[in-house]
């Protein structure tokens, strides 16, 4: 249940974010107000576009360039529908694992391209697993969400870290590979080594959570409330038998989405459609965003999917040209779906905006 009385504080780059939360609010209730959810930016006139914050950059650049940049962005859009204006500091998919002690490494072609080294060769040797607090990009991650809440403070909003939590994280630690195995040959073991896992993201929200002053401005990742939200996942997940998920996977995504109040759960590819069933079942995970994966077509290709999910209970969420969310738009129930698109002005967001008032 949404706590309505807990007003959103005021962002300067997003002026209707009262009405915009209203409308986040009524998505989390099962209802619309006058149209779904539609997340729409453009280039707003007369600002110069910013470039983009590479994962290396946040590793190693200045932090307050890194932060007046992200301002810069962030000002140089127009923010339409529900699309809040928010900065994600993440380092790269694993970066959990390497405040966990997995190494970093790096694509020698992509600034936006790492991964981490798995580290446990024993887990007797390793357990307890333990975010270390000591670690250097730890700290500097901390730094930076503090520094940029406080120059961020009445313009835009922070979003959390890439949570690949859970299962993923025993599978960056360890190497997948080596995961499934283990999963079989020493299932207590990984009981022991996932209960670690989900003490580690209750400590890792909270840390964030503080240190971007979340509580105060808002949580927006995907999902927008003043109460918590975020992006969950376990992408290992196509690696295990269904049976193998309701004792690992499927409790841990709830515990987390009970953590994170407002939970969308991004659904990594067709390996993964053999949980359908016990997704559409879990209890917390508000919404599912499914990702058809390479060679697989885009969301219009999986109607039939959506449609599914859509009477299973949750909602979807929906990313297309405007004239692909059009056509989807009708065919989705509008309660238990959000879009989102990008448009080239202004006007042309409003338009849209008012296309889908029109046509609800």
């Amino acid at each position: 249940m949404t706590d309505k009385s807990k007003k959103p504080t005021p962002l300067a780059f997003k002026p209707d974010l009262e009405e915009a939360s209203e409308r986040w609010n009524a998505f989390y209730a099962g209802e619309i107000i006058d149209r779904p959810v539609v997340c729409v930016t453009a280039p707003r006139e007369g600002f110069k576009p910013v470039s983009g914050i590479s994962y290396h950059d946040k590793v190693y650049g200045d932090m307050d360039e890194i932060i007046d940049r992200a301002i810069a962005g962030a000002e140089a859009r127009f923010w339409g529908g529900e699309a809040i204006p928010t900065f994600g500091p993440s380092f790269g998919p694993d970066e959990i694992a390497v405040f966990t002690g997995a190494g970093l490494r790096w694509s020698d072609d992509s600034p936006n391209t790492n991964w981490s080294a798995p580290f446990v060769k024993d887990w007797e040797e390793v357990l307890p697993l333990k975010l270390q607090k000591d670690h250097s990009l730890w700290q500097r991650m901390l730094e930076i969400y503090r520094r940029a809440a406080d120059r961020m403070a009445g313009k835009m909003l922070l979003s959390s870290l890439d949570l690949h939590t859970n299962m993923d994280l025993l599978a960056a630690v360890r190497g997948p590979q080596k995961l499934c195995i283990d999963l079989i040959d020493q299932p207590e073991t990984i009981d022991r080594a996932m209960a670690d896992a989900r003490a580690i993201f209750r400590e890792l929200w909270e840390a964030i959570s503080r240190a971007g002053r979340m509580d105060e401005f808002g949580y927006c990742h995907a999902f927008y409330s003043m109460e918590g939200a975020a992006v969950l996942q376990c992408d290992f997940s196509c690696m295990v038998s269904p049976e193998m998920s309701r004792r690992w996977i499927l409790p841990a995504l709830e515990e987390e989405a009970e953590i994170v109040k407002h939970a969308l759960y991004h659904w990594d590819g067709p390996g993964a459609l053999t949980h359908t069933d016990d997704l559409l079942a879990s209890v917390g995970l508000h919404a599912l965003s499914y990702v058809p994966g390479a060679g697989h077509g885009n969301h219009k290709d999986h109607l039939e999917l959506l449609k599914r999910v859509q009477k299973g209970g949750k909602a979807v969420q929906i990313h297309g040209s405007p004239e692909e969310i059009k056509f989807m738009h009708r065919e989705l129930k509008p309660e238990k779906v959000f879009y989102g698109t990008n448009v080239k002005s202004q006007a042309d967001a409003e338009e849209l905006l008012a296309w889908f008032v029109r046509n609800t």
